[in-house]
């Protein structure tokens, strides 16, 4: 038992304890991109893996180890198709091409309606963006678009050997329309990569990504729905105490009070009568009774 408690606890310090060891990379030098998950803007935790939606993917998903931070934090990172070389600069080279079907496409829809956004994994530092673009205008005449991104620009600082920042945008890429698409479509992904040497040194990065923060720092408290909330839960309660008061007034109505008997209406230090009578005396030769002495 005490050698079982112990492999467990090996394993979770093995697991809970990143390594601290930077990454060092050469010119050239392959840089793994994760993908890791998606979900409403407005609702960071609610996640989904970046693989639900019809999205490029490899023929074999790679699942990354993750640490026992990064699991309750609820990633799901697996290796994506993207081919960043460390120092090397890429122009729109072709990620893949999809055929999306008419349920893939409302997918993407809902998605994008409700804000959905992307986060990706390089050398630890996460890369996060929107899936699509939502445009709404006017009361008096309204417009809704919908639009996808499929042109992602990679955005990466190194300092010497080592990556110091990176960023994703949608850098001069106009979204691919999903308005009035009924059967199916054809998308084609595009990426750019583009290095810049900076100074920060690899021990600041940090505080770089600190001040880039990608969600607001206090999320927004609906109050309208808090105070909804509120009134049902009074509302309920009032209906079930006037509800409970009827049913009881009722029983209480049927019921026959009667005045209280006491059980003790005689001397309270008096025998309880017998059950059965006492026997008979025992009689000796002469057919007197016995004499106790």
């Amino acid at each position: 038992m005490a050698t079982c408690v112990r492999v467990v606890l090996l394993g979770l310090l093995t697991v809970g304890i990143p390594s601290s060891s930077s990454e060092h990379f050469k010119v050239g030098d392959p840089v793994p991109v994760y993908v890791n998950k998606v979900g409403p803007y407005h609702n960071p935790h609610e996640t989904y893996h970046y693989y639900s939606l019809p999205v490029c993917r490899p023929q074999s998903i790679e699942h990354k180890r993750l640490s026992l931070g990064e699991v309750l934090d609820g990633d799901r990172m697996a290796l994506s198709t993207y081919e960043v070389k460390f120092g090397q600069d890429e122009e729109s080279k072709v990620l893949c091409e999809l055929s999306l079907e008419r349920r893939d496409l409302d997918h993407l829809r809902r998605a994008v309606e409700e804000l959905y956004y992307y986060e990706f994994v390089m050398d630890d530092i996460p890369l996060r963006g929107f899936v699509g673009y939502l445009e709404e205008t006017g009361f008096l005449p309204h417009s809704h678009k919908l639009g996808l991104w499929t042109h992602l620009h990679f955005t990466i600082e190194y300092n010497d050997n080592q990556i110091v920042f990176a960023n994703v945008s949608t850098k001069d890429s106009k979204p691919l329309s999903l308005d009035d698409v009924s059967g199916k479509l054809l998308v084609k992904h595009f990426y750019s990569v583009k290095w810049y040497l900076s100074p920060l040194p690899y021990e600041k990065r940090g505080e770089r990504l600190r001040d880039k923060a990608f969600f607001p720092k206090t999320l927004e408290i609906h109050w309208l729905s808090v105070i909804n909330s509120i009134v049902l839960v009074f509302l309920l309660t009032g209906f079930v105490v006037i509800i409970l008061m009827r049913v009881l007034k009722n029983d209480f109505a049927k019921v026959r009070w009667e005045p209280f008997v006491p059980l003790c209406c005689c001397s309270f230090f008096q025998l309880p009568p017998l059950p059965f009578p006492p026997p008979p005396p025992t009689l000796n030769a002469s057919n007197k009774p016995w004499k106790s002495y």
